[in-house]
């Protein structure tokens, strides 16, 4: 394909998205194929000459759409929002032509400085403290990870090196193994597994601490387990709180916990990311009050602030802790500046060493939309999560089993755990909207998130209607 080809595909493909785009909800959300679908669709090798693109756009339609789960349709209700807009869809597409591995500075000193500004710039939308603003010669700044699974590990191993290093400092006898034995990690009950995993990684136990009736952690409960664990002789180095657990959206005592891992020199991170868009909206703000304790933070712009994955943003108080637990300096990747001051070489901030340019699609949006343009779609969302809970409440057949604060509305069929299994079975296998559970108190409880740009009041309405009727037949048929 020459660039003449390419301007002409490149033409049509746009046209392909942004008709699959405005036509999206006329599919049926969920695919209708059985594990290994694709095996017997396509050869068993690569081809030995080259196929025409006509070929492989028709093959786009006979083979790879039917296996999609259409995660932007407006009938899409799983799990969290994945964030989606034009602007963010261009920015990609000029992130794939330039194509910079923006490992430091110098391979390509726009990627990184970008990068610095739009974590500031976002910083600024969320009243995050000074601490945690790069600004011109701030000790803190922002990063983007690929995920908030990635932010919570790196968040753990910086921890686990900066506990290490204040143990040994008063025990310079005690060997870095013998410390890391006795380390503990704590996190919520209701936390993502991806912090347990992280805990695995990271080779340190992990203790979840037990929820209350919101499933929020409470500050005395984290005390009481830090204080037996230390008459145990075990370390406490490490908490990571929840806010906008992925089950319900609960949020835990921030407030109440910050002080308490400050007091005990504990690495607190913050884990926001589903939740963390919307305190970009003075109403949801006081839910990050207590941010000011936390040694890193991190949500996901690629979940609700319309920029597409992957784009997971985290920022830390000292950036010097997340350096000096991964800075390896090899001379082919030295170059003249990096010692100046005035550049980051944000390999030195992550797992990998690559990484794409991606602070040009929140550049792109954060333009395209402004911040009045991003409170908007916020506010939207949570509007019709509030308008598919009134629906719910006013159903007798139903229950909602957590606090609707923002896109999420946890409900069920009052009764037994086997009638909502049932009910969740039948809209999966129908197709029309796809939902996925969770489990509150030992109740099977379907979740509805608000996920799709395009979800609008109708949907919402339509989504319940047929909720409603499959729930009528259901119970015909058990009673």
């Amino acid at each position: 394909m020459d660039s003449d080809e390419f301007r002409r595909r490149g033409k049509e493909m746009v046209d392909y998205m942004a008709d699959y785009l405005e036509n999206i909800e006329q599919r049926p959300v969920y695919p209708d194929v059985e594990p290994g679908y694709l095996r017997s669709l396509i050869p068993s090798e690569a081809p030995l000459e080259p196929e025409s693109y006509e070929d492989l756009l028709r093959d786009v339609e006979r083979i790879i759409m039917p296996g999609v789960t259409h995660w932007h349709s407006p009938y899409f209700y799983a799990y969290f929002p994945a964030a989606s807009s034009f602007p963010a869809m261009l920015a990609d597409m000029l992130c794939s032509a330039i194509g910079c591995i923006g490992f430091s500075w110098a391979a390509s000193p726009a990627c990184t400085e970008l990068e610095t500004v739009m974590l500031d710039w976002m910083g600024k939308m969320l009243h995050l403290p000074e601490d945690f603003i790069a600004g011109s010669n701030g000790q803190g700044g922002g990063v983007i990870q690929s995920t908030a699974s990635e932010a919570t590990l790196v968040a753990l191993l910086a921890a686990r090196c900066r506990a290490v290093r204040l143990v040994q400092a008063s025990n310079p006898q005690r060997s870095e193994n013998e410390i890391v034995s006795k380390l503990m990690a704590y996190t919520s009950d209701q936390s993502h597994s991806s912090v347990e995993r992280a805990g695995l990684i990271g080779g340190v136990m992990m203790k979840k601490v037990p929820t209350d009736q919101n499933y929020s952690v409470q500050g005395e409960t984290l005390r009481k387990i830090l204080m037996e664990d230390k008459a145990a002789g075990l370390i406490p180095f490490y908490f990571c709180a929840t806010l906008g657990t992925t089950a319900s959206c609960a949020f835990d005592a921030i407030t109440e916990l910050g002080p308490i891992c400050n007091e005990e020199k504990m690495w607190l991170h913050i884990d926001a990311a589903y939740a963390g868009s919307a305190f970009i909206c003075p109403e949801f703000r006081p839910l990050l009050n207590g941010v000011e304790f936390a040694d890193s933070f991190n949500f996901n712009p690629h979940k609700w602030l319309l920029i597409n994955f992957d784009c997971s943003a985290m920022w830390v108080k000292k950036r010097s802790d997340i350096i000096g637990a991964f800075k390896m300096d090899p001379l082919y990747l030295k170059h003249e500046n990096q010692e100046s001051g005035l550049v980051t070489d944000y390999r030195h901030w992550q797992i990998p060493l690559g990484r794409r340019f991606r602070s040009l699609k929140m550049w792109f949006v954060f333009r395209m939309y402004g911040l009045t343009g991003l409170q908007a779609h916020i506010r939207k969302q949570v509007n019709l999560a509030k308008e598919f809970e009134t629906l719910v409440r006013a159903d007798h057949r139903f229950e909602i089993c957590a606090d609707v604060v923002m896109g999420l509305v946890c409900f069920r069929l009052k009764g037994s755990n086997s009638l909502s299994e049932a009910l969740l079975k039948e809209l999966n296998s129908a197709r029309k909207i796809h939902l996925v559970p969770c489990q509150l108190s030992g109740r099977f409880v379907l979740r509805f998130a608000i996920c799709a740009r395009s979800t609008e009041s109708r949907h919402i309405q339509e989504a319940w209607c047929h909720i409603a009727r499959l729930s009528t037949t259901l119970l015909q048929e058990h009673y």
